[in-house]
């Protein structure tokens, strides 16, 4: 059984103790160094190559968001789940745009990180049940106060196929190759959710996909 090498920092010595016994009850985890700093995280990234890091969104010398965007650029394919106790929507974009690919809330269920490092090692995306519940909530809500219908229903068979290939994590030419399309199909497709879904950037339409339930 391959094991999931994991880097855990956070600059609360007692939080990443019980973070590192949680999660090396799981038999293919193995937690293979921690950081107290986003600093000292970049350099154990570079230095290890795990496949996950668990990054806290403050800390000390290099917060978790600088610190993921230098992982992201510098140890790909290591994937960061970002832990914070902000559940609002400003704070899930900036990890999103760092380059996370999952965010838990801190008091969140133990399942949830064991569940996030499985899809995060995988290459897909993962949120908490808080999170995704809040961002559902919040988009219908946004539908109705502005009388506005859901756009999702502009989209073709092919597109929502597209959309959640995307928002997992799949790169055009991954995408292309599952659906057995060629690369520009996929381009021109991305194109048209994004204008369809009046969204920018990959992190929105990530997002987008959490608000909906599209992925997890």
């Amino acid at each position: 059984m391959k094991q999931i090498r994991i880097l855990l920092a956070d600059d609360h010595n007692l939080l990443r103790d019980g973070l590192r016994l949680l999660l090396e009850r799981q038999p293919d985890f193995a937690v293979v160094a921690e950081a107290g700093d986003g600093r000292e995280a970049v350099r154990l990234a570079e230095e290890h190559r795990p496949d996950v890091a668990v990054m806290d969104i403050a800390m000390p010398v290099l917060n978790g968001i600088e610190a993921t965007k230098q992982i992201v650029e510098t140890c790909a394919p290591t994937g960061v789940i970002m832990l914070s106790m902000h559940h609002d929507e400003s704070y899930i974009a900036r990890a999103l745009n760092a380059g996370a690919r999952g965010y838990l809330l801190k008091d969140s269920l133990k399942a949830d990180l064991i569940a996030a490092v499985k899809s995060v090692s995988q290459g897909y995306s993962y949120f908490s049940l808080k999170i995704r519940a809040m961002l559902q909530e919040d988009y219908f809500r946004q539908l109705a106060d502005k009388h506005k219908t859901d756009t999702f229903e502009l989209l073709t068979v092919r597109e929502r196929e597209i959309l959640q290939l995307i928002a997992e994590g799949s790169s055009n030419k991954e995408i292309a190759r599952v659906l057995n399309l060629s690369f520009h199909t996929v381009e021109t497709h991305r194109g048209h959710i994004l204008q369809k879904l009046n969204l920018h950037t990959v992190p929105e339409l990530i997002l987008y996909a959490v608000r909906k339930g599209i992925i997890h």
